[in-house]
C-alpha cells in the first residue's frame, strides 16, 4: 500500500480532553487532515522545534535525543503512522547508520516531535486516512492556522499557574523582553510563549 505524506498544520486545545491537546496533520497532496490527540508536554516540544525565536537553555528529552543521533551518526529516515487501534495511533521511525536502516517502534507523539528535528517526512497509510481523516472547512483550517502558525505558533496551555498569568499590557518592550529571557532561562515555555506573542502584538 502506497505512503501518503503529511504535514503539521497545527497544534490546538483539545476541546473534548483535558490538558490534551491536537495536533493536526494534513496530506499535503489533498485535503484531509488526521487529528492526533497528544499530551501537553509533547504538544510543548512539537511547538519549541517549530518556533523560530524561542531555544530553551538547556535540551529537551527530544533535543537530547537529536544531539545524541548525530553524535552517533543515526539519521532518522522517515516517520510512518501504520496503525490505528481503538482511537490509538501507532508509528515508526526508520533510522539509518552507515548504510543500515533499523525500524524502531515509538509514540505518534514522540515521533513528530523527534521528525520536526531532523525535517524528515513524516508518511501514513490510505487506509488509516479513510478511517481517522477529516475533511476540514476553510473557516476551520485557518482557525487552526492562525493559532499555530508555524512562524507565530501559540499554543493554549491553560494549567499555567495564575500568579504568572500576569497582565503584560502595562509592561513596556524592554521589560517585556527582560521576562521572555527570564522565562526562557527559567524553562518556562509556557509563559515565555505567552510573552512572545504580547511582543508580537505590538510588533
Amino acid at each position: 500500500m502506497s505512503l501518503i505524506q503529511l504535514t503539521i498544520k497545527g497544534i490546538s486545545y483539545s476541546q473534548t480532553q483535558s490538558g490534551a491537546y491536537a495536533l493536526v496533520l494534513s496530506e499535503i497532496e489533498g485535503s484531509r487532515t488526521l487529528p492526533i490527540i497528544i499530551g501537553a508536554f509533547e504538544a510543548q516540544s512539537i511547538a519549541i522545534a517549530l518556533e523560530t525565536e524561542i531555544r530553551p537553555p538547556r535540551p529537551l528529552t527530544h533535543d537530547l535525543f537529536k544531539t545524541f543521533s548525530d553524535t552517533f551518526k543515526i539519521n532518522i529516515k522517515e516517520v510512518i503512522i501504520h496503525k490505528l487501534v481503538d482511537g490509538v495511533f501507532f508509528s515508526s521511525l526508520v533510522c539509518e547508520r552507515e548504510g543500515v536502516e533499523e525500524v524502531i517502534d515509538t509514540r505518534t507523539s514522540d515521533a513528530i516531535a523527534i521528525a520536526v528535528r531532523f525535517n524528515a517526512p513524516i508518511y501514513t497509510y490510505e487506509n488509516i486516512l479513510d478511517k481517522a481523516g477529516i475533511y476540514l472547512k476553510v473557516e476551520e483550517e485557518l482557525a487552526i492556522e492562525q493559532k499555530t502558525d508555524p512562524e507565530n505558533i501559540s499554543l493554549e496551555f491553560e494549567e499555567v499557574d495564575k500568579q504568572k498569568k500576569s497582565d503584560f499590557s502595562s509592561l513596556s518592550l524592554k521589560e517585556l523582553n527582560e521576562q521572555l529571557n527570564k522565562a526562557v532561562v527559567d524553562e518556562n515555555y509556557e509563559l515565555a510563549a505567552k510573552i512572545r506573542d504580547e511582543i508580537s502584538k505590538r510588533s
